[in-house]
C-alpha cells in the first residue's frame, strides 16, 4: 500500500507514514496545536499535487491555501452525513481532507452521540475512497464512549500535548503498524520526534497534565441546564424552554407552534426525565402531550378530574440512526434515501429484527422495564413526520402490544423485538408509497418511538380497559338532516383496536355527540351492527387475543357492565314467536355509558377545547376506565389533527333518471361535491366472488397497477365488499397505497352473497380517505333507497389491457375487472339532502 507523508519527518517515523485510506484523529487541548500538526501536512499534500479539501461545518472561516466545502448541520444529521457522502463521491478517490472540530456538530445536534455516529458513518467511505483525512477531536468536549467509539472506527488516534512550549504526540492507535517504541510520547521537534522512554521521563511529563475529566453528554448538559432554569427569572426560563421544545420537538412546523403555546418548561423537563437516547421524540408523542397540555391547563379546570395520568417513555430518533450504524446498515440507508428508493428499502427490512441495540441503550431499557414493574405496555411508532397536519400516516407504522411478562431477560428481549418491529415498519411498501406519494420521501424521518402504559386493568389472566376509542370533532357523517356536526366517536368494550381497524362482521359503535343516543341503526338491526369480539392481552400467552364478549364478560364480572349492555329486544322477540325462553339477550351498545354518565359531555368538552387550541379539527384516541360509582376516566393516547374535506357550498343534486343513473344512495361520506368522472373501475360480483384466494390477491394487485397507471384523470373505483380487507372472503384485499389515485370509492353489497360493507369512519382507511380527499359510499343493492345500475358501464368497452400495455396478466381477469371511459358522467353528493348520484348527463 502507498505510503503517504504526514509533512513531518519525526512523525513519520514515528508511526511507519500514513497509508492511502487512513483516518487520523488528533485529540487536541486548542485548535492551535492542531493547526501546528495539521500545516505541515498540508504543505506536503500540496507539494506532492494532491488536492485537498477543507470540510466546514459553518463556524470557523476557510482555511488557506485549501478547497473549501461547506456542510451545514443545521439540516440535521441524516442531511448532513449525506452531503458529506455526496461531497467525497464528487471529489473522488485519492483526496485529502482536513475536518473542522467535530465538536462544532454539538450547537446543531445537542448530542454527542450524533457526533460519533458522523463519524461511524463518514470514515469508512473515506477508507473506501483511499484518502487521507485528518480530524480534530478536542480534549474534554465528548464523552468517554464518543471517544472510544471514533477509536474503534478510525486509524489512527493521536493524543497531542502542549507542555513548556513543547508538542508532545502519543499514538493510542495505529492500525497494522507496530515498532517497539511507537505508542511512547514523543517530543516533536523541527524535523524530528524524540522518543521518551525512560519510566521517570514519562511520569515526569504526564504529571504536569491536569487531571481528566469526563465530559457529561451535551444533550444531558442541556437538560441540567433547563432543571437550572426553573430557579431563574422568567428570561432564562424562556430560554431554557425554547432550548429543549427545539431539541424534544423541533425547531419548526405547526405542531411546534402549538408545543411553544401549550408545553411549559415543566412539561419538557417531564418528558426529558423520561426519554431513552438523545433526538426528537416524534410526532405521536408531540401530538398526545400537546393534547394533554391544552386539557390539563384548561382556565375551567373542566379536565383535571377526568384525565387518567400517564407516566410514558420516549426513545429519542436518534437512536434509529445509532441502530442503522451499529448494524452496519448506513451504506443501505443513504442508498434507500438517495438514489434506491424501494430496491435498497426491501434489502434492510428484513435485516432489521437480526440487528442489535448497544450496550448503553439497553441498559436504558431494562431501567424503564424496572419501573414498569409487570405493567402491560405498548410501543408505538412516532416518526419525525407523524401525526402532524396534512400527515397523519394513519395505519403506515406499526404498534406492538407488550404483555410485558416473565424475566427480566425475556421482558426485555420482548421489547427490543418491539422496537425493531417498529422500526422495520418504516420501510414497509404502504409506508414508502404515502411519503412518495406526499413528496417526504427526501424528508428527514427517523423513527422515534413511544413506550405507553395500557390503560386498563387485570381480569382473570386479561387485561383491558372497559372501552376504548376513536373520537373527531369534526365528522362529515351526518345520518339525518338535522343532525348537528359536534363530531362523533367510535367506541368498543376492550382494547381500542377494534375501533380503530375495520374488522370483519363486527361493528363499533357510532356516537354522534350532538345527540349520544341516535344511532345509525334501527332497533331491529342493532343487534346485527353491534360489537360481538373484544380485543384484550392475554397474560399467560403473552399475545393480543380477540374473544366473544360473552366470555370477555364471564371473566371479568368486575366490569361495569350495566353501563356497556342492554336488551336486545328484537332479538328477544324474534326468539319468543320461536317459543325460546331463558335470559333476555343482550348487546353492546353503551346506553347506560351515554344516558346515566357524564362521558359523552365531557368528551364533547374536550374535542371542543383542542379543536379551538388546533384551529382545526382533531381526530383523538382514547381509553375509558369506570370506577366503582360508574365515573369514567378518560386516557387520551393519541391526538392529531383530522384531515377533512370541509362541507364546502351546498350541492343541488339532479333527479334520477333512470336510463341515466349508474348509482344513487344516501350513505356517503365525504362532504358536498360535483365531479366529473373520465372512467369508472369496476370489479364485477358475480365473477369475483367465484375466484379462489390467491386470484382475489391478483385482482388486488391488478387494482394497484390500474391505480399507477390513472396519470391525472378523474375515475372511481366500485367493488364488492370491503375494500381494504385483510380477509379476502370479505372484500377485496387491496393496500391503500394501490387506490389511493382514485377520486371516488364504492364499496357494494351483493345481495345474492349477503355482502355489507361498514362505514369506515373512525377506522385508519377511512382516514387515508378524507386525506387524500376521496369521497366514498356504501351501495346496498337491496335497499329501497338505492339505486345500482352496473350494467350502464358494463356496455362499454373494458379498457383494461390498453390501460395496462397489454399485459398478460390483464387479460386473464378482463372478465373480473372493467374499465370504462364515462366522459359526461357527472358525480353530485349533498350533506344536508343526503343524496349522492353518478348519472350521465
Amino acid at each position: 500500500m502507498e505510503t503517504v507523508s504526514t509533512g513531518h519527518p519525526g512523525l513519520d517515523s514515528i508511526i511507519d507514514g500514513l497509508r492511502l485510506g487512513d483516518n487520523v484523529v488528533w485529540r487536541v487541548d486548542s485548535l492551535e496545536d492542531f493547526a501546528a500538526v495539521a500545516a505541515p501536512f498540508v504543505a506536503q499534500a500540496r507539494a506532492d499535487g494532491r488536492r485537498i479539501v477543507h470540510v466546514r461545518f459553518g463556524h470557523r472561516d476557510p482555511l488557506p491555501e485549501m478547497e473549501s466545502r461547506l456542510i451545514d448541520p443545521s439540516l440535521g444529521f441524516e442531511r448532513c452525513a449525506m452531503a458529506v457522502h455526496d461531497a467525497l463521491t464528487e471529489i473522488g478517490p485519492l483526496g485529502f481532507y482536513v475536518f473542522d472540530p467535530l465538536a462544532d456538530l454539538h450547537q446543531h445536534w445537542q448530542s454527542d452521540l450524533m457526533v460519533m455516529n458522523f463519524f461511524k458513518a463518514t470514515c469508512p467511505y473515506l477508507y473506501s475512497l483511499d484518502t487521507i483525512a485528518y480530524f480534530p477531536l478536542l480534549r474534554d468536549r465528548h464523552t468517554p464512549a464518543t471517544v472510544a467509539g471514533v477509536r474503534d472506527t478510525t486509524q489512527l488516534l493521536l493524543d497531542l500535548h502542549h507542555i513548556d512550549d513543547e508538542l508532545y504526540v502519543h499514538p493510542l492507535k495505529v492500525w497494522e503498524r507496530h515498532s517497539p517504541t511507537m505508542f511512547f510520547p514523543h517530543r516533536l521537534a523541527d524535523s524530528e520526534a524524540i522518543s521518551i522512554t525512560s519510566s521517570h521521563a514519562t511520569s515526569r511529563l504526564f504529571s504536569t497534565l491536569a487531571r481528566p475529566v469526563r465530559p457529561r453528554e451535551p444533550w444531558l448538559r442541556r437538560i441540567d441546564e433547563a432543571w437550572a432554569a426553573l430557579d431563574g427569572d422568567d428570561d432564562a426560563q424562556r430560554r431554557a424552554r425554547d432550548q429543549l421544545r427545539a431539541m424534544l420537538v423541533g425547531p419548526a412546523g405547526r405542531m411546534a407552534e402549538l408545543a411553544e403555546t401549550h408545553l411549559t418548561l415543566t412539561d419538557l423537563l417531564a418528558v426529558a426525565s423520561r426519554q431513552l437516547g438523545t433526538g426528537a421524540i416524534g410526532g405521536k408523542s408531540v401530538g398526545m402531550l400537546v393534547a394533554r397540555a391544552i386539557l390539563e391547563h384548561d382556565p375551567e379546570q373542566r379536565f383535571s378530574d377526568v384525565l387518567e395520568p400517564h407516566d410514558s417513555y420516549y426513545l429519542g430518533a436518534d437512536a434509529f440512526l445509532s441502530f442503522l450504524i451499529i448494524n452496519g446498515w448506513w451504506p443501505l440507508w443513504s442508498e434507500h434515501k438517495q438514489h434506491d428508493y424501494y430496491g435498497a428499502a426491501q434489502k434492510l427490512q428484513p435485516l432489521i429484527a437480526s440487528g442489535r441495540f448497544s450496550r448503553t441503550m439497553r441498559g436504558q431499557f431494562l431501567a424503564m422495564l424496572e419501573y414498569f414493574g409487570q405493567a402491560p405496555l405498548i410501543v408505538r411508532s412516532s416518526s419525525l413526520l407523524e401525526d402532524n397536519f396534512g400527515n397523519a400516516f394513519a395505519g403506515k407504522y406499526d404498534s406492538v402490544f407488550l404483555p410485558n411478562q416473565g424475566s427480566p431477560e425475556e421482558r426485555l428481549a420482548a421489547l427490543e423485538a418491539g422496537f425493531k418491529q417498529v422500526y422495520a415498519s418504516a420501510l414497509s411498501e404502504p409506508a414508502l408509497r404515502y411519503r412518495e406519494d406526499r413528496g417526504l420521501s427526501d424528508q428527514n424521518e427517523q423513527m422515534a418511538v413511544l413506550i405507553q402504559r395500557v390503560s386498563g386493568d387485570h381480569h382473570e389472566g386479561m387485561f383491558l380497559p372497559d372501552a376504548a376509542g376513536v373520537a373527531n370533532s369534526s365528522s362529515l357523517y351526518a345520518w339525518k338532516p338535522d343532525l348537528a356536526d359536534r363530531g362523533m366517536v367510535r367506541l368498543v368494550v376492550g382494547l381500542g383496536t377494534r375501533a380503530v381497524d375495520r374488522t370483519g362482521g363486527d361493528f363499533a359503535r357510532i356516537v354522534a355527540l350532538a345527540d349520544p343516543l341516535q344511532s345509525p341503526v334501527s332497533a331491529d338491526d342493532a343487534g346485527r351492527y353491534s360489537q360481538r369480539r373484544v380485543d384484550a392481552l392475554d397474560l399467560a400467552s403473552g399475545t393480543e387475543v380477540t374473544l366473544p364478549w360473552g366470555e370477555v364478560r364471564r371473566r371479568a364480572p368486575g366490569m361495569p357492565w350495566r353501563l356497556l349492555l342492554s336488551p336486545d329486544h328484537a332479538l328477544a322477540e324474534r326468539q319468543r314467536e320461536r317459543g325460546r325462553s331463558g335470559p333476555p339477550p343482550e348487546l353492546i351498545d353503551f346506553a347506560g355509558l351515554l344516558r346515566d354518565t357524564d362521558f359523552a359531555a365531557t368528551l364533547d368538552d374536550l374535542l371542543v377545547a383542542l379543536s379551538t387550541a388546533y384551529g382545526h379539527p382533531v381526530d383523538v384516541e382514547f381509553t375509558v376506565n369506570l370506577d366503582r360509582d360508574g365515573v369514567p376516566r378518560v386516557n387520551v393516547v393519541q391526538c392529531r389533527p383530522l384531515q377533512t374535506r370541509g362541507s364546502g357550498p351546498a350541492v343541488a343534486t339532479p333527479r334520477v333518471i333512470p336510463q341515466r343513473c349508474v348509482l344513487a344512495t344516501d350513505t356517503f361520506l365525504g362532504g358536498n361535491a360535483r365531479l366529473p368522472l373520465d372512467l369508472v373501475v369496476s370489479v364485477r360480483a358475480e365473477t369475483y366472488l367465484r375466484l379462489g384466494q390467491p386470484d382475489r390477491y391478483s385482482v388486488a394487485r391488478m387494482i394497484g397497477k390500474l391505480n399507477r397507471a390513472l396519470s391525472g384523470r378523474s375515475a372511481m373505483l366500485i367493488g364488492p365488499g370491503r375494500w381494504g380487507t385483510t380477509t379476502p372472503s370479505l372484500g377485496v384485499p387491496v393496500h391503500f397505497s394501490e387506490i389511493n389515485r382514485f377520486a371516488v370509492l364504492c364499496e357494494t353489497t351483493y345481495s345474492e352473497s349477503d355482502f355489507r360493507p361498514e362505514l369506515s369512519y373512525g377506522s385508519h382507511f377511512f382516514q387515508e380517505l378524507v386525506e387524500v380527499g376521496m369521497l366514498y359510499a356504501a351501495v346496498f343493492d337491496d335497499r329501497g333507497a338505492t339505486r345500482f345500475q352496473p350494467e350502464l358501464l358494463a356496455r362499454r368497452p373494458n379498457r383494461l389491457t390498453e390501460l395496462l400495455d397489454g399485459s398478460g396478466d390483464a387479460a386473464q381477469l378482463a372478465d373480473v375487472i372493467h374499465v370504462a371511459d364515462t366522459d359526461g358522467l357527472l358525480l353530485h353528493s349533498d350533506v344536508v339532502s343526503q343524496q349522492f348520484v353518478v348519472q350521465f348527463e
